[in-house]
């Protein structure tokens, strides 16, 4: 069962997701979704880039869904999210393929890192809106180089929707939450 801190972080990721404000996630809500990232440089509609976003937002729609709605109402809360993150752990491949794409489209110089900037454009997609981001990079480059690059990423997207440890950087991914 997920614990109250993960609760906690997640509960930033929810309220973004759910573009209505309804309290609950439903297909409108990824497609939104979907749309936000669609304004990143290279994930023009027709793109491939943007044919991977699209499955990849939808998938977990579908995710979500089908393991998370316990009711049958075609719309998720919180506490069904919840029991999808319980599963994440067994789902490493998912999480890391998720990570993979997040990061390509991100990556909008396709340098192979992610700067700060590209950062900052992560969270606000995410979020739809402008967050204060100040501080959150230094916490997440574990080797002070100013980049992130792919596995780094990776483990930190991990530790985003896997971690219960408080400690772990990755927790800050998505921009600063209410611990």
């Amino acid at each position: 069962m997920a614990s109250a801190f993960q609760e906690s972080k997640l509960r930033g990721m929810f309220d973004a997701f759910d573009v209505d404000g309804d309290g609950y996630l439903r297909e409108e809500d990824f497609r939104a979704l979907t749309a936000r990232w669609s304004r990143l440089p290279g994930v023009d509609p027709g793109t491939e880039l943007r044919a991977r976003v699209e499955d990849l937002m939808m998938g977990w729609w579908a995710v979500l869904l089908e393991v998370g709605d316990a009711d049958g109402d075609g719309a998720v809360d919180m506490g069904e999210l919840l029991t999808v993150v319980d599963r994440l752990p067994g789902m490493v491949g998912d999480v890391t393929a998720t990570a993979n794409v997040v990061f390509d489209a991100i990556d909008t110089n396709s340098d192979g890192r992610i700067s700060p900037e590209e950062h900052r454009r992560l969270v606000e997609t995410w979020n739809g809106q402008t967050v204060d981001m100040t501080g959150v990079f230094d916490v997440l480059d574990p080797n002070g180089d100013g980049y992130l690059s792919r596995d780094e990423f990776a483990l930190l997207w991990r530790q985003f929707w896997t971690s219960n440890d408080p400690s772990e950087p990755g927790n800050w991914l998505c921009g600063r939450f209410a611990a």
